[in-house]
């Protein structure tokens, strides 16, 4: 099966987190700012910054002798990618699978639930009315 373009792999997310977080950044910039020890080689920082800029993840602009990277995809874009093809993969596409998982695994507690639900409550349109599921 064909990896999605909104997917990144795990050393691609890395390296995104690096920009992220750094900002504009060299090869030899997000090569610094990756975790780990020992560090990621030069050549392959540059080749997974090669290949994200082709995926049209990064832009790259020349600064004298050396490209600098920027993200071309936000952390929330990414995240929110990230989120509906766990939903569909994992969850037949249903969100509240995803919750009731999040509780049978005792992620969620019922202080977080109690805030969600206020948050839920803040964002309902006023007038919308409830299927016969709960839902708005």
């Amino acid at each position: 099966m064909r990896r999605k373009r909104q997917e990144f792999t795990p050393l691609e997310l890395e390296i995104m987190k690096a920009l992220w977080a750094k900002g504009p950044a060299t090869v030899a910039g997000v090569q610094e700012a990756l975790p780990g020890e020992p560090r990621l080689a030069y050549t392959t920082v540059q080749t997974m910054l090669n290949i994200l800029h082709r995926k049209g993840k990064v832009k790259r602009t020349l600064k004298g002798r050396a490209f600098e990277y920027t993200p071309a995809v936000s952390r929330q874009r990414a995240a929110k990618a990230a989120v509906r093809d766990m939903i569909d993969r994992l969850f037949g596409g249903s969100a509240e699978s995803l919750v009731m998982s999040l509780i049978e695994q005792r992620h969620l507690t019922p202080a977080k639930l109690a805030e969600l639900n206020r948050l839920v409550a803040g964002i309902t349109p006023a007038g919308a009315k409830e299927d016969d599921r709960g839902h708005a």
